[in-house]
C-alpha cells in the first residue's frame, strides 16, 4: 500500500519547508556589495554601466539598460515602443500579471492570445488570426524559462509593423537556435528578482540593438531628463514624461557578481531538471516540461501538470499534500485574463482562453533553484513520487 501522504497522518519527507525558489548569495557578493556602499557613489554611478555593459555581451546585445525591476523595464519598453491610449498590445495570458499590466499602465489595451497546445506559450498561429487594428506590440513570454516561439512570432510582427517586447523574465541564460535569449527581438526584458537566475535583490533590464531605443530607455528610467547641447551645464529638459526606475550601484555590483557565475548557475538548474524528468517517467499522473527543439530552457521553474484524470484527487489536494510533505510548491500562473482588472475594466471572462485557463488547472510548479543540494532533490523525488502513488487511481 502507498505510503500516506503527511496532512492524513503519515510522516512528512522534510521537516522543514524547500521553498520552490530561492535567491544564493556568496560571501564574495557580500563583499562586493559591501566595496560599493563604502565607496563614492551608491547610485548613478559607473557600477551601472559596468553591470549593462556585462549583461549585453552576455546576451550578445549591443546595449543593456538597467531598471529598478523587472515590472519597470516591461513599463519603459511598451512606452518607448509608443504605446499609448487608443493603441493595444498583444500578450499571453498564461504569465505573471506584470506581462499585461505594463501595456495598461501606457493607457493602451491590453490584448490576449491564446496559449498554444503543447505548452503556455504564445500560440502563434493564433496571433496570425488577429486583425491587429490599433496593435503597436507582441509580448511573447518565455514561460519557466523556455523561449517562445521567436521567429514566428517575429514574421508576423514585422509584416505588420508591429515591435516584438520578449519578456524573459524568466529566461536569462536560455537559447533559441543556438542564440542567447537577448539578442532576438526588439527589445528583451530581465528580471533580478531573488528566485531569478541571477539577482540584484529588485531589478531588471532591457537588452537592445537599437541605439535609438537604448537612449530613450535610459532617458524614460530618469524621468524622461534628457541633456541637449546648450552652454550652461546645469540645463536639461523633460519632453515627455519618464519615471524614476533607477537601478542602485550597489545592486549592480550584486548583479555583475551574480552575472559571473551565471553559466553555472544554469547548467545546476538543468542537471536538477533532467533528474526529476529521469525520476517521474513512471508516474503517469504527472506531465513533466519538455523542451521544443532548437530551445534550451534555464530552468527559471519546474512546472508540472497532473492528469486529474488518473487521480482520485483534485489538484487542490495534490497541492496540499506536496506542501504538507515539506514542498513550498507554488501555481504559476492565474490567467491574466481572469483578474478583476481585467474582467471589469476590458470585459474579459472565464472561457475566452481555453487552453490557458486549462493548463492552470492542473500546473503545480516543484521547488528547483540552483543552491539546492543533492539531497533537497531526492526529497522532491521522494515527496512527489509518494503522493502521486497514493492518489493515482
Amino acid at each position: 500500500m502507498a505510503v500516506r501522504p503527511a496532512i492524513e497522518g503519515g510522516r512528512p519527507v522534510r521537516n522543514r519547508p524547500l521553498p520552490y525558489g530561492h535567491q544564493r548569495i556568496t560571501d564574495a557578493d557580500v563583499k562586493a556589495v559591501a566595496s560599493v556602499l563604502r565607496g563614492e557613489w551608491i547610485t548613478q554611478g559607473p557600477m551601472v554601466e559596468r553591470f549593462e555593459r556585462s549583461l549585453a555581451r552576455r546576451c550578445r546585445a549591443k546595449y543593456a539598460v538597467a531598471m529598478s525591476s523587472g515590472t519597470a523595464a516591461l513599463h519603459a519598453a511598451c512606452a518607448v515602443a509608443g504605446l499609448r491610449s487608443g493603441t493595444e498590445g498583444i500578450t499571453t495570458p498564461i504569465t505573471f500579471s506584470a506581462s499585461a499590466n505594463a501595456i495598461a499602465y501606457c493607457g493602451a489595451r491590453p490584448r490576449f492570445v491564446d496559449a498554444a497546445e503543447d505548452w503556455p506559450l504564445l500560440d502563434s498561429e493564433a496571433l496570425e488570426s488577429v486583425d491587429g487594428s490599433g496593435t503597436l506590440i507582441v509580448v511573447p513570454v518565455d514561460y519557466g524559462g523556455h523561449p517562445a516561439p521567436l521567429d514566428e512570432i517575429r514574421k508576423i510582427a514585422n509584416a505588420r509593423g508591429w515591435a516584438v517586447i520578449e519578456d524573459a523574465a524568466h529566461a536569462l541564460g536560455s537559447t533559441y537556435k543556438g542564440k542567447p535569449v537577448g539578442t532576438i527581438s526588439d527589445m528583451t526584458i530581465f528580471s533580478f528578482h531573488p528566485v531569478k537566475q541571477i539577482t540584484t535583490g529588485e531589478g531588471g533590464a532591457v537588452v537592445t540593438n537599437d541605439g535609438g531605443y537604448a537612449d530613450a530607455l535610459r532617458s524614460f528610467r530618469h524621468h524622461g531628463i534628457v541633456k541637449p547641447e546648450r552652454s550652461e551645464p546645469w540645463f536639461y529638459d523633460i519632453p515627455r514624461l519618464g519615471h524614476n526606475f533607477r537601478l542602485t550601484d550597489f545592486q549592480c555590483a550584486l548583479g555583475l557578481r551574480q552575472l559571473e557565475r551565471l553559466s553555472a548557475r544554469v547548467a545546476r538548474r538543468r542537471a536538477i531538471a533532467t533528474r526529476y524528468a529521469k525520476a517521474f517517467r513512471t508516474l503517469t499522473a504527472l506531465e513533466p516540461p519538455t523542451e521544443r527543439p532548437g530551445c534550451r530552457s534555464s530552468y527559471h521553474i519546474y512546472p508540472i501538470r497532473l492528469r486529474l484524470r488518473e487521480l482520485k484527487a483534485d489538484r487542490r489536494q495534490v497541492f496540499d499534500a506536496l506542501r504538507a510533505e515539506g514542498l513550498g510548491v507554488q501555481v504559476h500562473y492565474i490567467p491574466a485574463h481572469l483578474f478583476g482588472f481585467y474582467r471589469s475594466t476590458y470585459g474579459y471572462k472565464e472561457g475566452d482562453f481555453p487552453r490557458a485557463e486549462a493548463f492552470y488547472s492542473r500546473e503545480i510548479t516543484l521547488p528547483l533553484f540552483d543552491g539546492m543540494s543533492d539531497s533537497d532533490v531526492e526529497d522532491v523525488v521522494e515527496a512527489t513520487t509518494k503522493v502521486l502513488a497514493f492518489y493515482t487511481r
